[in-house]
């Protein structure tokens, strides 16, 4: 049941629910336990400024999302300071547990690769030589599509998929 729709219903999720999508990522793998993630979401008072980061054509329809927030990932270990090149890895896998929770919860997560990660780096004062913008993400509650540009709303489903047998070789 996992999808990533655009339309939305404003209103906010409650703190212990959002809790509970970031503890199920908390605990996703990552070499070395490293756990290199570092998920930055907007709130209340600051939903505009993260709505901003994203390229203009997301901004149209996360604009009705709960939450909006970028996904960080340290490119260096902490104990060695040796670069990590798994990283990205695990922050996809901290990302998916997050999403598959969204789910049990009732909520929907939209992934976004358009987002303006210069911006978002300056934002957030991070370090390039230890930190990659990753991507962006909404989250909320399935909203009406209807209510969506006319180009969106046709894309409102899930996406197709390839064959099994094209991803998978026994």
């Amino acid at each position: 049941e996992r999808w990533s729709p655009r339309a939305f219903v404003p209103g906010p999720i409650d703190e212990a629910t959002l809790t509970r999508l970031f503890d199920a990522a908390r605990w996703a793998p990552s070499c070395f336990n490293e756990q290199p993630w570092r998920f930055y979401t907007s709130t209340a008072d600051t939903f505009d400024k993260y709505l901003a980061l994203l390229v203009e054509r997301n901004q149209v329809w996360a604009k009705d999302a709960s939450v909006i927030g970028v996904l960080v990932g340290k490119t260096r270990f902490t104990k060695s300071d040796a670069g990590n090149d798994s990283y990205a890895l695990d922050c996809g896998a901290a990302w998916m547990a997050l999403a598959l929770q969204a789910r049990f919860e009732g909520l929907y997560t939209h992934g976004m690769a358009g987002i303006k990660k210069l911006e978002v780096a300056a934002s957030l004062d991070l370090d390039p030589e230890r930190e990659a913008v990753l991507m962006g993400f909404a989250i909320g509650r399935l909203g009406d599509k209807s209510k969506l540009d006319e180009s969106l709303r046709e894309r409102e489903s899930p996406s197709p998929r390839k064959p099994l047998a094209s991803i998978w070789n026994p």
